[in-house]
């Protein structure tokens, strides 16, 4: 097999993959006419479900058949006449009625590049995809707990906003049951940051002991996203995630969300998270406490829930249990303050470890390199020549291999001359040239191989990072995540590929591979003309820089040939 051939393969199996996911994309995409209809109707994660404590105090899931709890069953997050508080801070404008989250405006991050584009929305009441975050109480021992709309502000004020120079602020809110019982609930929120610390505080002021459990939930009709190779959106994981120390990172697609059944899965030390392009929303539970985690799902509501730790209250005493909530972009930096193990992987590279182990890394050099020369643009035309410098050896014996197959090939076009049809004649004759003139016909496969994984983990990179979303590098790339709009960077791939491919040896191809041949450049530029320009731009650099080595190892190492065929044995 010679490089030519590996070359092919390589390029048609990059289109059929890419081709094979959007097929797969389009084939399973929900229809927005029929999606309320087609979701399965199983019971939604209510306060009820809750039954007696177990050993850790987890409450464990709802078993069918048996006797319902005396707590009143919340069920999906409707709309309350509870009070309710706007908070703003410098990067969150978030409405809050105690018990959720019902809607995040995230400041920092407009929907468009247009003038007065509006913030992107995460979280929101809109009544055709509602999406909350719910941190409830409830007991099934009888004890009184917060339904929706039972938490009051404390300070009576219906908005609170940072002030300049202030570093954080706190909104107080309280629960005042019977029996002496009150859960005093703290959010505070701090500046620059999107995790909300979210802690509650049980104090038992009555005559007999309070038992409570408290959940966590994130709560969403997801939107239908548009398929298709020109909307980047579709290319992103969208679905719920979680993480344990045992079964590390996992997910499941709205698509197919309980395909697989419930999680029904007591952690501690993990996280629940509901990802999309760009953005997510999590819970991290207090790290020392375990929960039980479940997924569940009401038509076309879909909801992952953290439930625990389970408190029994003694009169006189008070617990606390406290969480953080993530309303935000994947920001690689932020993410890693949270000091949370596995939460680095809601950047949702690949749900295979080892090509999001390789995007990682690819994205750390990414991040070094803007940190010297503050333009995404230029970070990723210095990381292709950082991947290109430490490929070099390899490159090198690549075009080596290349210039010399170059060489022989006058000889290796008589050997086909004279022995015609006769394939296996003409194999051994030219294993022979091989050998007797120490060609390594698959010499120049292993830098290629080594290219595959790395292209299709940056191509993850670029398309998840919401770093470089609406990044401009210049002229007219004014958004690294989005197509070329004027095709100039796929139209410069396509020359870079027909002058690769008029350097490259056709050894051995029969009269229909190189027609195919022929075709490859037109065939990737179509393609490329699609993807997110900054994908383009790397593909175009590192083609370019390929294409100088490999005319410089040809100069050097493809001098003329002498043109006489060898004899087979």
């Amino acid at each position: 097999m010679n490089q030519t051939r590996v070359f092919l393969i390589f390029a048609w199996l990059m289109v059929a993959v890419l081709l094979w996911m959007e097929w797969g994309r389009e084939k399973n995409a929900p229809d927005p006419a029929t999606v309320a209809a087609t979701q399965p109707a199983v019971p939604v994660a209510n306060d009820a479900d809750l039954a007696a404590p177990t050993t850790g105090n987890v409450p464990q899931a709802h078993v069918p058949g048996q006797a319902a709890a005396t707590a009143p069953a919340a069920g999906v997050e409707a709309a309350t006449t509870a009070p309710r508080v706007t908070v703003t801070t410098d990067v969150l404008k978030l409405v809050l009625d105690g018990r959720s989250v019902l809607d995040a405006d995230l400041l920092q991050f407009p929907q468009t590049k247009a003038a007065g584009s509006p913030p992107v929305q995460l979280l929101t009441e809109d009544k055709a995809h509602p999406y909350s975050a719910t941190a409830g109480w409830a007991s099934q021992s009888g004890s009184p707990v917060p339904a929706a709309g039972g938490f009051k502000p404390v300070a009576g004020t219906t908005a609170v906003a940072l002030a300049d120079g202030q570093n954080e602020v706190q909104v107080p809110f309280v629960w005042n049951g019977p029996n002496g019982v009150t859960i005093n609930r703290t959010y505070t929120f701090t500046r620059g940051e999107y995790a909300v610390s979210v802690k509650d505080e049980v104090v038992n002021a009555g005559a007999a002991p309070w038992e409570g459990y408290v959940f966590r939930k994130l709560d969403r009709v997801p939107t239908v996203v548009t398929r298709g190779m020109t909307n980047p959106d579709s290319f992103s994981f969208n679905g719920a995630t979680w993480y344990s120390a045992e079964g590390g990172y996992e997910r499941r697609p709205f698509k197919d969300y309980l395909d697989d059944g419930n999680l029904n899965q007591t952690i501690t030390g993990g996280w629940v998270a509901m990802l999309q392009h760009h953005f997510f929303t999590a819970w991290i539970p207090q790290a020392d406490q375990a929960s039980l985690y479940l997924l569940s799902q009401n038509g076309p509501r879909n909801v992952i829930e953290a439930r625990g730790p389970g408190f029994t209250v003694a009169p006189g005493q008070k617990v606390s249990t406290e969480a953080r909530l993530w309303v935000g972009p994947k920001l690689v930096n932020q993410i890693a303050k949270e000091d949370v193990k596995g939460l680095d992987r809601v950047v949702d590279y690949s749900r295979f470890s080892l090509m999001a182990v390789i995007g990682q890394g690819l994205f750390w050099v990414l991040n070094q390199v803007h940190k010297l020369v503050n333009n995404w643009g230029w970070a990723i035309v210095g990381l292709v020549i950082l991947l290109k410098l430490a490929l070099f050896p390899l490159a090198n014996a690549q075009f080596k291999s290349q210039a010399k197959m170059r060489k022989f090939q006058p000889r290796i076009a008589q050997l086909k001359e004279r022995y015609g049809d006769d394939k296996q004649k003409f194999q051994t004759a030219m294993m022979e040239l091989y050998k007797k003139e120490k060609i390594n016909p698959l010499g120049g496969c292993l830098p290629l191989l080594i290219q595959m994984p790395i292209f299709f983990a940056l191509y993850w990179v670029l398309v998840e990072s919401v770093e470089l979303r609406q990044a401009p590098w210049m002229g007219w790339i004014q958004d690294l995540t989005a197509r070329d709009p004027y095709f100039i960077l796929p139209v410069i791939n396509m020359a870079v590929m027909w002058f690769t491919q008029k350097l490259t040896p056709a050894v051995g191809m029969d009269p229909m591979q190189q027609k195919m041949m022929q075709f490859m450049p037109l065939v990737f530029g179509v393609m490329m003309a699609f993807m997110p320009a900054g994908l383009v731009l790397y593909w175009v650099v590192n083609g370019g820089l390929s294409l100088l080595q490999q005319w410089w190892m040809i100069k050097k190492h493809g001098e003329d040939a002498p043109t006489k065929a060898v004899e087979a044995k």
